[in-house]
């Protein structure tokens, strides 16, 4: 069979690494994209990029009411807003740029038959497919969602301005996070959650310093709590709670979670399941030579995984890769303010849950003096070992705790043990010396 291309892209989220990576190899390459404007994906332009924007300004905030500083500062959403959107339309021009070699073709793709996607009245061909099309905002039943006052992820990137309170529903990444964002901002903010904690995975010390930052921020916690309906009212956003008690509130945010967007399959050779595109290790779905990287393929949504995933395909199709990536060793975090919750390889939780035999090494961070300069008194760093000592994990609650866990992802690749790892002299007055006292301790 002749095909139109070698290689064939549907979905221009960070799927787009993949396809210049594909076209420089000198691979025929396109990428379709519902909504070019958009190009790379929900990461850029609706998710963790502004978020990481948003949530940076509010720490400013949070740091002017110190006692050492008179005077106080707001934030300017309107402006704030201005200012995300030059950089995401900078950063877009950028994708752009690089994508020189690859056809981007402008339009809703789907994939009607094996090799086969058409979009619009075109139909393309491709020896190799690679399905990225994402994740979207999953709204449960009985909430009325209306974008204005009942609203989503992607609404609250947007605002011009922000609410006098606002009630956050969920307690996963996005809901942590904004929830953060708000309370830092100044904004009265109510957190809701179907659970008895937070991050109950979590090491339980973290867990519960998490609450208490939230309780600092002046979060007003909500837990043991189901919204079984939500609906805009004169009065505000009216919520009925699973246990028939109600509740008012100008603005609700509703962050429970995402479901992959997996209507481009439209070939019954490509299995979908209850959690997205079935895959194999190496991203492969049930029709050969067709993969799916990133959200859509239910294992884990991150941006840093989906580019992680679409470069080993297009490795591997060009054969320069043979190893499966090892998931549990991708880096996954929350930014909340001020401390960060991230971790990576083997956790407490799991740990315990397999009945493995294995050595913790915790070092908490109150009482020492840059952790107190810096607001994380609450702060948490635990790494563990095999029991050869082997460095498997580590949990960490700290300012830019996504940095500081890169130290341990490196030591798991490198397959270090406790004792490699002790040679490390980290710099002092930081954060890192207190993962360097951790090692120290296994």
């Amino acid at each position: 069979m002749i095909y139109d291309y070698d290689i064939l892209f549907l979905g221009g989220g960070l799927n787009y690494a993949g396809a210049v990576t594909a076209a420089k190899a000198g691979l025929r390459t396109a990428l379709v994209e519902k909504k070019m404007v958009h190009l790379g994906g929900t990461c850029l332009h609706n998710g963790c990029i502004p978020s990481k924007m948003y949530l940076h300004a509010a720490e400013t905030v949070l740091a002017s009411r110190k006692n050492h500083f008179t005077g106080k500062i707001e934030l300017d959403m309107a402006k704030l807003d201005t200012e995300k959107e030059t950089m995401l339309s900078m950063a877009t021009g950028a994708i752009t740029k690089q994508c020189s070699d690859v056809e981007l073709i402008d339009g809703e793709g789907v994939l009607i038959a094996p090799y086969t996607v058409k979009v619009a009245d075109r139909t393309v061909t491709a020896k190799h497919i690679v399905i990225g099309t994402g994740s979207s905002a999953f709204i449960p039943e009985g909430v009325d969602y209306d974008g204005e006052d009942v609203i989503s992820s992607d609404d609250v990137l947007n605002m011009k301005e922000l609410p006098e309170k606002i009630a956050v529903y969920g307690a996963g990444a996005i809901g942590l996070e904004m929830a953060s964002f708000f309370a830092a901002a100044g904004v009265e903010t109510e957190l809701i959650w179907r659970h008895d904690r937070l991050l109950r995975k979590a090491h339980p010390t973290i867990s519960k310093h998490l609450m208490k930052q939230f309780e600092n921020l002046g979060v007003t916690l909500m837990g043991y709590q189901t919204v079984k309906t939500a609906k805009k009212t004169k009065r505000g956003v009216h919520i009925v709670f699973g246990d028939g008690k109600e509740h008012y509130v100008p603005k609700l945010l509703v962050a429970t979670g995402r479901r992959a967007n997996t209507d481009a399959v439209q070939t019954e050779e490509v299995k979908v399941g209850k959690k997205g595109i079935e895959t194999d290790v190496h991203f492969e779905t049930t029709l050969r030579d067709h993969y799916a990287v990133g959200d859509c393929n239910g294992k884990i949504q991150l941006a840093h995984a989906a580019r992680a995933e679409v470069l080993y395909v297009v490795r591997r199709i060009l054969g320069k890769q043979r190893e499966a990536i090892r998931m549990e060793n991708i880096v996954k975090f929350i930014h909340t303010l001020p401390s960060s919750y991230a971790y990576v390889g083997k956790i407490r939780s799991q740990l315990e849950d397999g009945d493995v035999t294995y050595h913790e090494s915790s070092v908490p961070l109150g009482g020492l003096p840059y952790p107190h300069i810096n607001d994380a008194d609450l702060g948490l760093m635990a790494v563990y070992g095999d029991e050869e000592n082997f460095i498997i994990g580590a949990e960490i609650f700290a300012p830019h705790a996504e940095e500081l866990v890169a130290i341990v992802a490196m030591a798991i690749a490198g397959e270090m043990d406790a004792t490699l790892a002790k040679r490390t002299i980290l710099a002092h007055p930081t954060f890192s010396e207190s993962l360097e006292k951790s090692f120290m301790r296994l």
